[in-house]
């Protein structure tokens, strides 16, 4: 063959093999193509679309809270409010100092708006202002030319009509904590806001509702572009209705004024909750749009305490308040009978220790029943001598103390019924007689709350294991048809209690009120006061020390229980005013108002006439109170 030919023949074959090479690698990518384009074209277009759609999230309009009468307690209202996107102002410094001459801007909120641009991406709003008036929104719409990267909005935030007077119920909104930031999208939302305190923080799940979507188009860095269809609506919260009345609640809050007190009013029967006050109260719209430092710092410092709920979040021995419940236990027990009398000279000698009575003359001969009307202290020491610390422990839990009932708000405390195995668990000891003497008198370990107090009144009044009911229904028809069991407590034994009780409020009673007309609702209470300052036998005797004499703070604490009217119960009461000194002076007239009110406001409803009370009728003659009592003794 030719030099040609050979030529011819290497030049074809290199040829056909690279047409065959050529044909390999235009299969293999044709089926490379054909794998991704159709067998896995679904997925990729997926991966596709969440680069270029992104999903926002809406937030739901949040859920109200209503009194028993559908009145308004926490409401949604329009909110003006400003934004700035960081990455439109041309220097974020110069751009807040401007806006800064039209919106209030103190170091603290400037410095949370730095500290938010510096956590998210330049393009996504930061809230630097809300809950403007309309004035200062129209003021910065006008300036907005020379605002680069603000931008104002209408939204909706939280709002209480009656703030202050049911702040520790409802609770208040603010911005998630920065460690809550990632948990939710929604707290990422400008200006978003969740429940800190009381129902609005139990119930958040429920009251914020669920989030609505919407799809944007946005490009490579993030930044939207147009939405798409469709729209996914946000669901709007639940509302809550409650128990509680309005008027009821806002009459307690004004009787409790400024002192450092709780007070809760019950219904017997249903065990709604129709009042509670704590004092002094807070405003919780301060909150929704960012409390001032010097403010926050003025509730945190206040000796009162006005951020603590004290119906059920403080803890206080009961006092002689506790003195019903000693009497039932000594009734049941066969320690007493109604009749069974003891001889108060003024002191009790245990041993070494001598446990005085309030008085220190003392009462002379007494039965129960006068002991409960008089507070005689000799008489529970005498009777709580032959008594064993379980039994009293058993019969405190029969009626509510040492009990968290759940109530819905935040921070409920269950205090302490001591006895001996919680002697022997916590402290590593044994129980001894002097503690049940202490506690026979409603001091030592023992510690309750206001609402506590109120439920036992309660049981008392009714004969019945009455539970409290805050929460009546979540979007629904509140459950009024609510029924509980008696109590396993005698019933005669219960009369003899409830009639010492209403002794209390008569003539020679702890509580009698001389300015009371006679046609006036009869009451049945008990007083008490919880030493704070230990006295000793020659200032008692002496009277060189007086409760108004010494500093606030070393003021004994003043309670009262108690229920109306005594002999058919409607409502009943607990009551605790911090450092008031005496039950019978500070916080019986209190609880004697919440419960006339109450009485006159269920009367004006049903259409029925009302009785005379102190607030329609002037004083009548009739005996002088005795000396406020209650100054118990270790």
């Amino acid at each position: 063959m030719s030099r040609e030919g050979l030529r011819y023949q290497t030049f074809s074959r290199r040829a056909f093999l690279l047409a065959g090479a050529q044909g390999l690698a235009l299969a293999t990518l044709g089926s490379r193509l054909y794998y991704l384009a159709i067998i896995e074209g679904d997925q990729y277009k997926l991966r596709a679309d969440k680069n270029r759609i992104s999903l926002r999230w809406i937030a739901p309009e949040r859920g109200e809270i209503f009194d028993r009468f559908g009145r308004k307690l926490a409401t949604n209202r329009q909110d003006f409010r400003v934004f700035l996107i960081p990455e439109q102002a041309h220097k974020v410094t110069d751009t807040l100092a401007r806006l800064g001459r039209i919106v209030q801007l103190d170091d603290r909120r400037l410095a949370r708006v730095e500290r938010q641009i510096k956590r998210q991406r330049k393009f996504m709003p930061v809230t630097v202002a809300q809950g403007l008036t309309w004035k200062t929104f129209a003021r910065v719409n006008v300036e907005m030319p020379s605002l680069p990267g603000v931008v104002t909005d209408s939204g909706l935030s939280r709002y209480y009509p009656d703030g202050i007077d049911v702040a520790h119920i409802v609770g208040y909104m603010a911005s998630p904590q920065e460690d809550d930031m990632n948990t939710s999208p929604l707290y990422q939302l400008p200006g978003f806001k969740v429940g800190r305190q009381g129902l609005e923080r139990r119930y958040e799940d429920q009251l914020r509702g669920k989030a609505g979507t919407r799809r944007v188009e946005v490009n490579a860095v993030g930044r939207e572009i147009r939405e798409l269809p469709p729209r996914q609506d946000a669901v709007r919260g639940e509302n809550i209705n409650l128990a509680l009345d309005l008027d009821l609640q806002k009459f307690t809050m004004e009787r409790l004024g400024e002192e450092a007190a709780g007070a809760v009013l019950v219904d017997v029967q249903s065990g709604d909750i129709l009042a509670m006050g704590s004092s002094p109260s807070f405003d919780p719209n301060e909150f929704t749009n960012g409390i001032s430092h010097e403010n926050w710092q003025a509730l945190l410092k206040d000796p009162r305490k006005p951020l603590i709920n004290k119906p059920v979040a403080g803890l206080y021995p009961p006092g002689s308040t506790f003195k019903p419940i000693m009497a039932l236990a000594a009734l049941e027990s066969g320690v007493v009978k109604p009749d069974t009398t003891h001889y108060c000279n003024g002191s009790f000698q245990l041993g070494s220790h001598t446990f005085h009575c309030w008085r220190h003359r003392g009462h002379g001969r007494v039965n129960l029943e006068q002991a409960i009307q008089q507070s005689c202290d000799v008489y529970f020491y005498k009777v709580a001598a032959d008594m064993d610390i379980d039994n009293i422990a058993d019969m405190a839990r029969r009626f509510g103390l040492g009990a968290v009932f759940d109530v819905g708000v935040d921070g409920e405390k269950e205090g302490l019924v001591p006895d001996r195995d919680w002697k022997h668990r916590v402290m590593h000891d044994q129980w001894h007689l002097g503690e049940t003497l202490n506690v026979s008198i409603g001091q030592g370990a023992l510690l309750v709350t206001p609402l506590q107090l109120a439920i036992m009144s309660a049981r008392i009044a009714g004969g019945n294991k009455v539970w409290p009911s805050l929460v009546r229904s979540l979007d629904g028809e509140p459950d009024t048809n609510r029924s509980f069991l008696p109590l396993d407590v005698n019933p005669l034994h219960l009369k003899v209690v409830r009639r010492g009780m209403e002794m209390v409020m008569e003539a020679g009673g702890t509580a009698h009120d001389w300015h009371r007309p006679k046609s006036a609702i009869r009451q049945a209470g008990k007083t008490g006061s919880a030493q704070i300052k230990r006295i000793t036998k020659s200032e008692r005797q002496t009277g060189i020390i007086k409760q108004e004499d010494l500093p606030w703070a070393e003021r004994d604490h003043a309670l009262f229980i108690g229920y109306a009217p005594a002999d058919a119960p409607e409502v009943a009461t607990g009551i605790l005013v911090q450092h008031g000194a005496h039950g019978g002076s500070t916080a019986a007239p209190i609880a004697r108002d919440m419960m006339d009110k109450a009485l006159e406001l269920k009367r004006q409803r049903e259409g029925k006439p009302l009785p005379i009370t102190t607030a329609t009728a002037g004083p009548v003659k009739g005996t002088p109170p005795p000396p406020d009592p209650d100054g118990e003794a270790d």
